[in-house]
């Protein structure tokens, strides 16, 4: 679509100024309400234009829309994990933008399910494998672990392959990622492209357990590491979101681990539970009888305004892009009306995560390559410097090259 024409005095222009969607220009419709939507920079000085939206991950110093005009409204979509940008995970920079949408509940549009279809993907038996299976595939030919991991990032800021590592000297586990790997996946589904193809689904059902570590330790991000194995159902053994339990499908759906469990103790559980059908059974009630019991997870997936692999929804991102649109036209029938614009701001529980933590324990590293764990806790305290530098910056309402930025980070 080409630019506006005859129609700029009609429409609020928003520019994503992160080139997320790619479209030059776009008409969007949101409910009753019109926004022209672009990635298109150069309408940062067109008299319409009313927002800018941010991708958080190409969230860059180097160029933001300065001077910010009074009218100007900045919103922030955010859904990944935090070492993707730091700074954007401290209140100076979170509260610079006024509507959010990321994977904290507390944001404007929540997507801490974004991971997630339906609750009928989480009962569905389309992977169930029965128990008598799996005892078997443990003790047969293909000598199946209780215990499966899959993960290719490795040494990431939760630390979770020193735990797991430490973990494997207590109870088997096969490793399919490249992060402590000490088993093959068949050839075919060793691409990642390849793990939501059917086999390989199937190849994980088999498992009792799985580790469902998640890369960062931040209230409400939950990703596919704890949909996937209750989908398939098997047992999560979970790290990650402290508050995981508010989103699980019951209170008896996953073995959560706490950052001071002791991976000796949890191997002799999971190990007490492999040898034990019934007590291990008690962890897939929920599945066998179809039975989400959860409220909070029910309520939340009933009430997003988006879906996931639904043609039928309109997906986040469009979400996200009507949900500006329409409180830019809220304040305009406001201010036509004689009223005053409301304003809405982004709070510090919109983003936030805590300082990686680092466990004790003494693993010798593999031989492919440095560790990346020294690097979170001095990435996340510089970030701080930053968040604060780059408030500094932005509240003199002009713009900054690189190298002021930097200096204001550093104070040279």
């Amino acid at each position: 679509m080409e630019a506006m024409g005859s129609e700029s005095h009609q429409y609020p222009v928003v520019v994503w100024w992160s080139p997320l969607t790619g479209e030059q220009g776009r008409l969007g419709e949101c409910g009753a309400n019109r926004c022209f939507f672009t990635i298109n920079r150069s309408y940062y000085s067109h008299p319409s234009t009313q927002a800018f939206l941010f991708y958080g991950t190409d969230l860059n110093v180097e160029s933001l829309p300065l001077p910010r005009l009074a009218h100007h409204q900045w919103a922030l979509f955010h859904e990944e994990s935090p070492k993707n940008n730091y700074k954007l995970f401290h209140e100076p920079v979170i509260t610079l933008f006024n509507h959010t949408a990321t994977f904290s509940r507390h944001s404007h549009l929540p997507l801490v399910t974004q991971y997630l279809e339906s609750l009928s993907s989480l009962t569905s038996h389309a992977h169930l494998v029965p128990l008598s299976k799996k005892n078997r595939l443990r003790g047969g030919e293909e000598g199946l672990a209780p215990v499966a991991y899959v993960q290719s990032d490795c040494d990431p800021p939760s630390d979770r392959d020193v735990y797991v590592a430490e973990l494997m000297r207590h109870i088997p586990v096969d490793s399919y990622g490249r992060c402590l790997h000490n088993r093959d996946l068949p050839a075919a589904l060793r691409e990642s492209t390849a793990m939501d193809e059917p086999a390989f689904h199937q190849a994980l059902a088999r498992y009792k357990f799985i580790l469902a570590f998640e890369n960062a330790v931040c209230e409400d991000y939950v990703t596919e590491k704890l949909w996937r194995p209750l989908k398939l159902g098997v047992v999560p053994v979970y790290y990650g979101a402290p508050n995981v339990r508010q989103w699980l499908p019951s209170n008896h759906s996953a073995v959560v681990v706490e950052p001071d469990t002791d991976p000796k103790q949890l191997a002799e559980y999971v190990k007490r539970l492999d040898e034990n059908d019934e007590e291990y059974l008690t962890y897939l009630e929920w599945k066998h009888r179809r039975e989400v019991t959860n409220q909070e997870l029910v309520s939340a997936m009933k009430l997003r305004p988006w879906g996931v692999q639904d043609i039928t929804q309109s997906n986040y991102i469009d979400e996200f892009e009507c949900m500006v649109c329409n409180r830019l036209w809220e304040n305009i029938n406001s201010e036509k009306q004689g009223l005053a614009p409301k304003t809405w701001q982004a709070q510090a529980d919109h983003l936030r995560c805590p300082r990686p933590g680092l466990f004790d324990f003494e693993v010798a590293r593999p031989s492919d390559g440095p560790s990346l764990r020294s690097i979170w806790r001095p990435s996340y305290d510089q970030s701080v410097k930053e968040a604060r530098a780059l408030r500094r910056l932005v509240m003199r309402n002009k713009n900054f090259t690189v190298a002021q930025f930097w200096k204001e980070v550093f104070g040279f």
